[in-house]
């Protein structure tokens, strides 16, 4: 009898832990991502997003100049609150507070540098790994807007985004 609850057990803690291995090997949003304008379907911005003590944020690393327009770098949060008010937008960042529950990311904010309008958010990966959608909204996250993401390798930018710091492993 003893024989057989040990097996119970063990053959328990080996379900257990074979059930939490798909998620740790899911695929994060962690990364570099490509935004594109919807109607002109350019390259509007390039995004970093890391991960830090378990919430994500994501900086706007590269912007794509249109016609016209100033150069990216000149562009100023001239509509922003706060610290951000008249920052540079290359090299803000605009999304805050993400907290990931499988290849979803909730309970955070993504700011319009282009009016300063935070919007609530939601993060959804593709279990591939390769698209992101965010989703603003205010209120209630049916009354938003989603656009898709796609990643790009880390070497896309010159240099690359330094990585998310890694904490030292804990002392046995």
């Amino acid at each position: 009898m003893k024989f057989l609850s040990a097996l119970t057990i063990g053959l328990t803690l080996t379900l257990n832990a074979a059930s939490a291995a798909p998620a740790a090997s899911e695929p994060t949003a962690v990364g570099l991502w490509e935004q594109v304008d919807e109607k002109s379907g350019k390259t509007e911005s390039w995004f970093h997003i890391v991960e830090k003590d378990g919430v994500y944020v994501g900086t706007i690393v590269k912007m794509f100049q249109k016609p016209g327009e100033p150069p990216p770098e000149s562009w100023r949060c001239t509509k922003c609150e706060g610290a951000e008010k008249d920052a540079p937008v290359l090299g803000l960042t605009l999304i805050k507070g993400m907290k990931r529950k499988g290849l979803s990311y909730e309970d955070g904010t993504i700011m319009d540098p282009r009016d300063g309008t935070v919007y609530r958010a939601l993060m959804k990966l593709s279990p591939d790994g390769a698209q992101l959608e965010v989703r603003g909204f205010l209120g209630l996250a049916l009354l938003g807007r989603s656009q898709t993401w796609t990643r790009l390798p880390d070497t896309a930018i010159d240099p690359a985004p330094a990585p998310a710091p890694r904490r030292p492993p804990a002392r046995k």
